[in-house]
């Protein structure tokens, strides 16, 4: 009995890991590590962007309501907070629709009925995740900027050490982080530059970038992988329709020879009594 008992374990194991969508759940975990790679790198880069420029740059907020670069930071910090959540909620959207387009989801509910709205939702999703795939290479070609503005700022400070007397100099005006009549640069030959590149804070702020600009990149693989298997699913459930009519008319007709020979049956028999 305890033979059984396994078996009849074992065989119920191997159903519910063969009722996985492995696929969608590989895409789901490149897309929470990526956003979660963009958003939490991103937050923590912003911030020391912030004290970088008030530090080292002798920047401060501008009063009322004129937008500078500190303003901006902050809807960029408030847009990867709706990142964050928004991307949580699709991934799980995108596993339960994959959940739903496997095989072992007849085994548990029997006969799969394929709707019109089952067939919308899939195109919906292909078609959302085809935009979000464009954004995800928007927001990467957005991302790699603060990581050349950055390189560029490492740059300085390492040519700096290496070529002795050099002035070198880094204007925010050329970035369009302030305005032209503004001049916020520091140079070589300042205090505070020298105090900048031997701080901990620039070197973390540029890594912290580029591990956000990688985890923008993994979205976008996600999301490309997200795009074969909805395509995938699609195709599935499109012929899974066609099979479902098949045999809607088979059966129909099979019912029809039935009756027919059926009657036939009853009538020689009606005659011959």
């Amino acid at each position: 009995m305890a033979c059984l008992h396994l078996i009849g374990c074992f065989e119920c194991c191997i159903k519910c890991l063969g009722g996985i969508p492995y696929a969608s759940l590989i895409a789901t975990i490149l897309l929470y590590a990526g956003v979660a790679l963009f958003c939490g790198c991103g937050h923590e880069a912003l911030s020391g962007t912030v004290n970088i420029l008030q530090t080292y740059f002798e920047m401060t907020r501008s009063a009322g309501d004129v937008i500078d670069a500190f303003t901006l930071i902050d809807i960029f910090k408030y847009v990867i907070y709706g990142v964050a959540a928004a991307f949580f909620v699709y991934g799980i959207l995108l596993m339960v629709e994959g959940f739903f387009t496997t095989g072992a989801i007849k085994d548990l509910y029997g006969d799969f009925k394929i709707t019109t709205c089952g067939r919308c939702v899939s195109a919906w999703f292909i078609m959302l995740t085809y935009i979000f795939m464009l954004a995800w290479l928007g927001v990467t070609a957005f991302t790699s900027l603060p990581v050349y503005m950055y390189f560029n700022l490492w740059t300085i400070c390492r040519n700096a050490t290496v070529v002795d007397g050099a002035n070198l100099c880094l204007d925010l005006r050329q970035y369009g982080i302030v305005t032209i009549g503004e001049e916020k640069k520091v140079c070589t030959s300042s205090e505070s530059f020298i105090k900048m590149c031997d701080s901990n804070e620039l070197n973390m702020t540029f890594h912290l970038f580029i591990v956000a600009l990688a985890g923008a990149g993994a979205a976008v693989i996600a999301m490309v992988h997200y795009l074969m298997v909805l395509s995938a699913n699609w195709a599935y459930v499109k012929d899974a329709c066609r099979m479902q009519k098949y045999e809607d008319i088979k059966s129909k007709e099979e019912q029809e020879l039935h009756d027919i020979h059926s009657t036939r049956s009853k009538e020689r028999l009606n005659a011959y009594t």
